[in-house]
């Protein structure tokens, strides 16, 4: 369902209003009633100011009086907020993250310093004077500057951040890692099924031939081929 697009003062503005009950002033605004009753009660964390949600083209005055008469009646939205789409332009980051940057730029220097200053400011969202800076060790805070992983910081994700070493590691022509950890367990894995089926053609010809069947061993046996090398087993 969709929501005003200031949920809190939406419904700070129809606490003050209108007659709606709680319940129907939470379910439209999409809070909990506690929130509700906390903004009634004026003990939010700040005093909102009402947003009006019929200037706002998000309610009707006639929807209005119909949920005040009507304490089940469900509020429908008019007109929904239009989606805020992020422009074009620098990655946005939390105040909260923001004294992280350098940690996560250092980290990406010192692990990856094929990545391009401009590729470190489309994945952390800073300036290139910034990364030559702690480049250069000379930036103003560089004694307090400590490496970390900048996914770990919150300040990227993992994709991006391989896309970026990806594509610093083709252009300065290092060939890609390749994984071969499970290399070695792939050919135990072919020579153990190899010895296994050899010792079951030896199992089968031990019992024809204490069976005295040598006739039968020999048309069996010969239509029977290396599943590895195509070959007819010896």
């Amino acid at each position: 369902m969709a929501q005003p697009l200031m949920p809190h003062a939406t419904a700070a503005w129809l606490v003050e209003n209108t007659s709606l009950t709680f319940d129907q002033i939470a379910e439209f605004c999409g809070l909990h009633i506690l929130e509700v009753q906390a903004i009634a009660d004026d003990t939010a964390a700040t005093k909102l100011t009402g947003r009006d949600p019929i200037r706002a083209g998000e309610l009707t005055h006639e929807e209005i009086v119909k949920g005040q008469n009507d304490p089940d009646h469900k509020l429908q939205m008019h007109k929904a907020p239009e989606e805020v789409r992020r422009t074009r332009g620098p990655r946005y980051t939390p105040v909260s993250k923001r004294q992280d940057k350098p940690d996560g730029i250092a980290w990406i220097i010192k692990n990856h310093p094929d990545v391009t200053d401009g590729q470190i400011s489309k994945l952390i969202g800073t300036t290139r004077t910034t990364i030559a800076a702690i480049r250069d060790r000379t930036h103003w805070n560089m004694a307090n500057i400590t490496p970390k992983d900048p996914v770990t910081l919150g300040l990227t994700t993992q994709r991006e951040l391989d896309a970026a070493v990806a594509k610093a590691a083709k252009a300065a022509g290092v060939a890609a890692p390749v994984d071969t950890r499970f290399e070695g367990d792939r050919e135990a894995l072919i020579e153990e099924l190899r010895r296994e089926r050899e010792q079951h053609v030896r199992d089968a010809e031990a019992a024809l031939a204490e069976a005295g069947d040598e006739e039968l061993r020999d048309e069996i046996f010969p239509g029977i081929r290396d599943p590895f090398t195509n070959r007819p087993s010896e």
